[in-house]
């Protein structure tokens, strides 16, 4: 088994290319969490969705969020009756998060909630929610601390930032099947995920960075070609959280537990000991071929 440390739209994309190359039940994706809201009374967790439903097969490659073909009959009425979302949410996604949302208030864990979801979308891999805790992800601007989706969907990144904030009730801690994950796996895959708001808040949680420093195979992906991000709003991210936005900034994140730090072949930021490969994954073929490249560090074939 492998186990995958996800969010945003980074990792998904090896995703892609790893379905190809294992069954689905050898895979494990533990997911940030940090940027789940509750909107319209329903419990959005959109990094754990993106990966269900590519799973599932039904993700809006396109976009790499949300169900492909979905209706927005319901938000379009909710505006006419004067509730103005700020995240365009489709019929079917919404019925999810609203399931989710009526498994949450009976007192199910986020993980339990999961579960049951995959179980109904016919998914086999194991996706695992980074913790059972409230975490959230705020962006400090001029006009204060918004939440993280707020600045990306509503303000489409375009505010200056300060400063990047997780609050939480109680420091969060791993699940026990997140670290059982991470212990049980061959090699954990840390993907092109942006390192501030996708990747940080998993290592946060408490075992976590113990459990990969444990590991005998942890292997990280940069997002960063010199100082773009290959997608998102990494470089300001970086920037506010008082990290140089590019593959060495990402590497002192990940470096007291990575074995294998892979940069992207064009990528001018030289870091000793990294593995240069094609990490533009822009079609399903450059998936399958970075995947391909992980295997073989992996189990050598």
């Amino acid at each position: 088994m492998i186990t995958f440390l996800s969010g945003g739209t980074g990792t998904p994309k090896l995703l892609r290319g790893m379905l190809e190359l294992l069954e689905e039940q050898e895979i494990a994706v533990i997911v940030n969490t940090a940027e789940d809201i509750w909107l319209s009374g329903n419990h959005l967790s959109p990094d754990i969705d993106t990966v269900m439903y590519l799973f599932a097969g039904i993700l809006d490659t396109d976009r790499w969020w949300g169900i492909r073909d979905d209706t927005y009959i319901t938000h379009d009425h909710l505006a006419d009756l004067g509730i103005e979302e700020f995240i365009t949410m489709g019929d079917r996604d919404r019925a999810v998060n609203i399931a989710r949302g009526e498994m949450l208030r009976s007192g199910m864990r986020l993980t339990e909630a999961t579960r049951a979801i995959c179980e109904r979308l016919g998914i086999q891999a194991t996706v695992l929610p980074m913790t059972d805790s409230e975490v959230t992800t705020y962006v400090r601007t001029s006009q204060g601390e918004i939440h993280f989706q707020e600045y990306w969907v509503k303000h489409r990144g375009a505010l200056p930032i300060e400063g990047v904030v997780r609050r939480t009730q109680e420091p969060p801690v791993a699940t026990p099947e997140v670290i059982e994950a991470i212990d049980a796996s061959d090699a954990v895959v840390i993907g092109p995920s942006n390192p501030v708001t996708s990747i940080s808040p998993i290592l946060e949680c408490a075992g976590i960075r113990e459990a990969l420093r444990q590991h005998r195979c942890v292997i990280a992906v940069s997002p960063f070609i010199g100082d773009a991000p290959i997608s998102g709003p990494a470089a300001a991210l970086m920037q506010a959280s008082g990290r140089e936005p590019s593959s060495a900034g990402t590497y002192s994140l990940y470096e007291d537990f990575v074995d294998v730090f892979i940069q992207d072949t064009r990528d001018p930021v030289e870091i000793d000991g990294a593995l240069r490969l094609d990490t533009l994954m822009v079609y399903r073929g450059k998936s399958l071929d970075l995947a391909k490249s992980i295997m073989t560090l992996i189990y050598g074939y």
